[in-house]
């Protein structure tokens, strides 16, 4: 993603705006952390601190901003619509703040539910 200002620009990888989303989902109340689906069985596989940005998926609007794909493992008995609202907020908040890119999409796929 290229931002261009009076000085030149400046370039900011798709790997560093998925992190800041992964660790902006992953701090809110009843996510579990980041999934990825297995190719091989098909199954959700929670992922850990140091690989949040591959349940990521950012990809670039066709008006300049950017939409996030979040891919969410939830903990059991919790109100799935609330979390989906904070993490929408939370995610949105983080990005464009310590980017500075506007963020025009959130799509945040429950992929399961933990219970412990």
């Amino acid at each position: 993603m290229r931002i261009n200002n009076e000085f030149g620009y400046i370039e900011i990888a798709p790997d560093v705006i998925a992190g800041i989303a992964g660790y902006a989902a992953s701090s809110c109340f009843g996510v579990k952390g980041m999934t990825v689906r297995s190719v091989a069985d098909g199954v959700a596989h929670l992922l850990r601190r140091e690989n949040m940005s591959r349940g990521v998926k950012i990809t670039e609007a066709s008006d300049g901003g950017i939409n996030i794909d979040l891919h969410i493992a939830v903990d059991h008995g919790i109100n799935i619509a609330s979390v989906c609202r904070s993490i929408i907020s939370e995610v949105r908040y983080h990005v464009e703040q310590l980017t500075g890119i506007d963020v025009k999409n959130i799509d945040i796929y429950v992929e399961s539910i933990k219970a412990d």
